[in-house]
């Protein structure tokens, strides 16, 4: 398919994105990676007159690794997480999900920003942001305003971002304790029938903390304190892996579509949440 005409705009500047999202409001479109939003327009599903790309925008690509917090840019891609170092020691599960997601090709282009910001219920990054309990930072004509992942995706493809403002940055409170990103897929670059994302801490044999998220089985991503909450306290027996697995299914709401029944991704997500909470445990 050949997308509808379209005027491309490459600004060297926030403010020159800015001044062309105000100019033509909703007929332009801002674009990170494109892997998302390009196929759209091929399939005449979204009608863009005015694309504006972010390629030539500086201070949008840069990883920061601080004592406290990690800052990555909206425009770093899947690659540059993969192949960072002081990240991989920092938040090891960001490069797992990374290489998780689709095939090489799509993650040196695939970008952060453009994964977290359009609210896809598929995509891999938004769940681990909740997970991570990160923060989005949107500038608009007004300025920069702040975005927790857990309170930013409303519904499929609708989010607290206003149609003027663009996602820059991602700061994530380091984490600590065990990881694990568990990703069932119909093939290899496929979006995920059902993914979890597990943070998870202890202080013995007792669980202190835990963070979980899972990706694809409702409109939004799906953080779960009741999940969580089944484990704090316990030994990650079986009656506690049972009681999270349960909560976590009270929270999504899967539908029919190509990637199986809801009774069928109802036990993947089990299977593979159990899967996740397992591994993070044993890196704890």
């Amino acid at each position: 398919m050949i997308p509808a005409a379209f005027e491309y705009h490459r600004p060297q500047d926030m403010d020159g994105v800015l001044a062309v999202l105000q100019e033509h409001g909703d007929d332009a479109r801002v674009m990170a990676g494109g892997h998302s939003l390009i196929p759209m327009m091929k399939l005449r599903m979204a009608d863009v007159p005015h694309l504006i790309d972010l390629q030539d925008v500086g201070g949008m690509s840069d990883i920061e690794v601080g004592t406290d917090t990690i800052r990555i840019g909206a425009m770093v891609t899947q690659a540059d997480i993969i192949d960072h170092a002081a990240l991989a020691g920092a938040a090891p599960i960001l490069r797992e999900a990374a290489l998780q997601i689709a095939d090489p090709q799509v993650r040196y282009m695939g970008t952060v920003g453009g994964n977290v910001a359009n609210g896809d219920p598929g995509n891999d990054m938004p769940g681990l942001m909740q997970c991570l309990d990160a923060t989005f930072t949107l500038v608009g004509s007004d300025g920069a305003r702040a975005v927790k992942a857990r309170d930013f995706y409303e519904a499929a493809y609708m989010t607290a971002r206003e149609d003027d403002e663009v996602l820059t940055a991602v700061t994530i409170p380091l984490p600590s304790g065990g990881y694990a990103y568990e990703k069932q897929k119909r093939k290899i670059g496929d979006y995920a029938t059902a993914a979890a994302a597990v943070q998870i801490t202890k202080n013995g044999d007792t669980c202190t903390s835990v963070a979980i998220a899972m990706t694809n089985l409702s409109d939004t991503p799906i953080y779960s304190e009741a999940a969580g909450a089944a484990l704090i306290g316990t030994t990650l027996d079986d009656a506690a892996l049972k009681a999270s697995v349960a909560a976590m299914l009270d929270d999504i709401d899967p539908a029919d579509d190509n990637r199986g029944p809801i009774a069928f991704k109802k036990h993947v997500a089990g299977v593979i949440l159990r899967r996740a909470i397992e591994r993070a445990w044993s890196r704890a």
